[in-house]
């Protein structure tokens, strides 16, 4: 039998936060450390996180098929090699065009990784088979 997403989401990320999936909410933005994604060759991952809400995530760095599996699904994945210096909890404004992250919450500024037009229709349209479907019609 297999496990639904939705129902696989409710353990995202539960072997280092136990309540990880139980505070997230829609529009929610997932900040991580280095190489996000690694050994996750498949799209159940970033589903998972989908399926709890999270639309944004930054990270120092990300497995190459986990970022681009993000972009597929209509995630906006962005780098930014500050998010030590971001807690849960805080407020964070994202200009993906300028490249920067403010920190409303404590008055912090970080440059981030300026996301391409291309990559943003992606995401605007929820994902590559989406954007496709909106172009072939």
């Amino acid at each position: 039998m297999e496990l639904k997403i939705e129902d696989a989401a409710k353990y995202a990320m539960s072997p280092i936060d136990s309540e990880f999936a139980s505070i997230c909410r829609e529009g929610d933005i997932f900040v991580a450390e280095n190489n996000l994604g690694s050994g996750s060759s498949r799209e159940t991952a970033p589903l998972t996180l989908k399926a709890l809400g999270i639309q944004v995530i930054i990270a120092k760095s990300y497995a190459r098929i986990f970022y681009r599996n993000c972009i597929n699904l209509g995630i906006l994945a962005i780098e930014c090699q500050e998010t030590d210096r971001i807690s849960y909890f805080d407020q964070l404004e994202i200009d993906y065009i300028e490249g920067k992250i403010r920190n409303k919450t404590k008055g912090q500024e970080y440059v981030c990784s300026q996301i391409p037009d291309h990559i943003m229709e992606f995401v605007r349209c929820g994902g590559l088979v989406e954007y496709l479907k909106k172009k072939l019609h």
